[in-house]
C-alpha cells in the first residue's frame, strides 16, 4: 500500500449553505463527496460536519518519527527508512514479493502478498523509501508485511507528520485516507469559523473541573500532538476525551429529568392501599424483611400513592429478596381496587413466580391468572375472560401480557 501522501489543509467548502449553521452543514458541502460517498458516510451515521467532527479516532499510529532500523521490536508500529538492497519473488505455498531495506543500523525485510509487476519495478535495488507498518518475527529476520510506503526522491528530505495519525471506525467502501482527508478539510474550517461549535458548557464549570473547551477538546482529540499520552487515549480516559463524555452524560441527565418532569404532568390513579392484604402476607413469611427490603418497600408504597405515574428500577443480585418487594406492591395495587400485570422475560421464570405468588397470594384469596405465547385454546379464553372481567386481580406471564387480545379490567400496576 502506498503511503498516504498528505492533501495540506484545505480551504472552504465546495458549496456553502449560507442559511445553515456551519457544524449544519451537510457533507456534500465538502469536495470529494458525492451521492456515492455520501451513501456510504451515511453508514456510518455521518451526515454533516458536526457528524464529522464527533467520529472519533478508536487508536492512533505515530508517524511522527523515523526510527533506526537496527532499533525495532516486534509488535511495535511505527516508521523506518531506508535503502532498497535486494528485491526477489519467492515462490512457494504464496507467491511473495520480498524487499530488503537496510540504513546505517540494520536491515528489515518487506513482504509483500499482492503484488503487481509495476510495483517490483518501482521497488528496485537503490530505491530509498519511508516505510510504515507493524515490526513481525520472519522466518529469518524482522519483517513489516504489506507496509504503506513511498519512495524518497535523491537528495530530497520527506517530512514527518506533525500530528499522531487517526485511526477511524470505517465500513465497507470508506478508507481510513478518504476519513483523514474529510476530518481534515472540517478541521481546517473550524480553525478559522469563530462560530464553528456551540459551546454549550458554561465557563466557570469548565474552569471548575478543568477542562478544555469542545473546540480545544475536537481539535486535540483529531490532531494529538507527537508527545500526547497514547495510553490515556486509548483508555478514553484523556481530558479531551472525558470534556465530550461529561457532556453526553450531563445531556443525558437533563433529557431524564425534563422526561421526569412531563412524567409528573401526567396524572394516573393514586394506589392507597389499606394494608388489609399486606399485614397478613408479612405476618405469615418465615422471614422478616431485611432493612434494604423495608426501604425500597417503603418508597415504592410513597410513590404508589401519588396521583402521578410511577417509574421505578428495582436491582439487586439473585436471591436477594426482589420477588417478595413486587408482591407487596402488588397487594398495594390490589389494596386500591386495581389490577396488577407482573411480566417476566421468559416461561421458565415466569412459572416460577407464579408458583412465588400463587404459595404468598392464595391464602389470601387473591384470584391469579396465567398468560403466556404457549397458553392456547379454551385454557386461552379462559384467562382471558377472566383478566377482561376483573376476576383476577394478578396476572402473570411472558410479554404475551401485552398482546391485542388481553383485555384489562382496570390495571394500575405493571411490574
Amino acid at each position: 500500500m502506498l503511503w498516504p501522501k498528505s492533501t495540506g489543509k484545505p480551504t472552504g467548502l465546495k458549496k456553502a449553505y449560507p442559511a445553515t449553521p456551519f457544524e449544519q452543514q451537510p457533507v456534500t458541502s465538502l469536495k470529494r463527496v458525492g451521492p456515492k460517498v455520501a451513501e456510504r458516510l451515511a453508514k456510518l451515521g455521518i451526515f454533516t460536519l458536526q457528524d464529522l467532527l464527533f467520529h472519533l479516532p478508536l487508536r492512533y499510529q505515530d508517524r511522527t518519527r523515523v526510527h533506526p532500523i537496527g532499533s525495532l521490536r516486534p509488535g511495535a508500529q511505527l516508521a523506518v527508512e531506508g535503502e532498497v538492497e535486494r528485491v526477489e519473488v519467492k515462490f512457494g505455498r504464496r507467491r511473495s514479493l520480498l524487499v530488503s531495506l537496510a540504513d546505517s543500523s540494520g536491515r528489515i525485510l518487506l513482504r509483500f502478498f499482492h503484488f503487481s509487476n509495476a510495483q517490483k519495478q518501482a521497488l528496485g535495488r537503490g530505491v530509498q523509501l519511508r516505510c510504515f507498518g507493524e515490526v513481525r518475527n520472519g522466518p529469518n529476520s524482522l519483517e513489516m508485511v504489506h507496509p504503506e510506503y513511498q519512495a524518497v526522491s535523491s537528495g530530497a528530505t520527506l517530512e514527518v507528520e506533525a500530528h499522531l495519525t487517526p485511526v477511524y471506525p470505517t465500513t465497507e467502501g470508506v478508507h481510513q485516507l478518504t476519513l483523514r482527508n474529510l476530518t481534515e478539510q472540517v478541521l481546517a474550517l473550524l480553525e478559522t469559523e469563530p462560530k464553528g461549535l456551540t459551546e454549550l458548557l458554561p465557563e466557570p464549570l469548565r474552569q471548575g473541573l478543568a477542562m478544555p473547551d469542545l473546540r480545544q477538546a475536537i481539535l486535540y482529540l483529531h490532531r494529538p500532538p507527537p508527545d500526547a499520552p497514547q495510553p490515556l487515549l486509548l483508555e478514553g480516559a484523556h481530558p479531551a476525551q472525558q470534556r465530550l463524555t461529561f457532556e453526553e452524560l450531563l445531556a443525558h441527565q437533563i433529557s431524564l429529568r425534563e422526561l421526569r418532569q412531563q412524567q409528573r404532568q401526567t396524572r394516573a390513579p393514586a394506589l392507597l392501599g389499606d394494608g388489609r392484604l399486606r399485614r397478613p402476607l408479612l405476618a405469615q413469611l418465615p422471614f422478616e424483611l431485611t432493612a434494604a427490603q423495608q426501604r425500597v418497600v417503603g418508597e415504592i408504597e410513597r410513590d404508589l400513592a401519588e396521583p402521578v405515574p410511577m417509574q421505578r428500577l428495582v436491582q439487586g443480585d439473585v436471591g436477594c429478596g426482589k420477588t417478595i418487594v413486587a408482591a407487596l406492591a402488588a397487594l398495594q395495587a390490589v389494596e386500591a381496587g386495581l389490577q396488577v400485570a407482573l411480566m417476566a422475560p421468559t416461561e421458565l421464570l415466569a412459572e416460577q413466580h407464579l408458583r412465588s405468588f400463587r404459595q404468598w397470594l392464595e391464602p389470601l384469596d387473591l384470584n391469579i391468572a396465567w398468560i403466556t405465547g404457549r397458553l392456547k385454546g379454551k385454557a386461552r379464553e379462559a384467562q382471558l375472560e377472566r383478566v377482561a372481567q376483573g376476576e383476577a386481580q394478578l396476572v402473570v406471564g411472558t410479554h404475551a401480557l401485552f398482546q391485542d387480545d388481553v383485555l384489562f379490567a382496570g390495571l394500575g400496576l405493571v411490574t
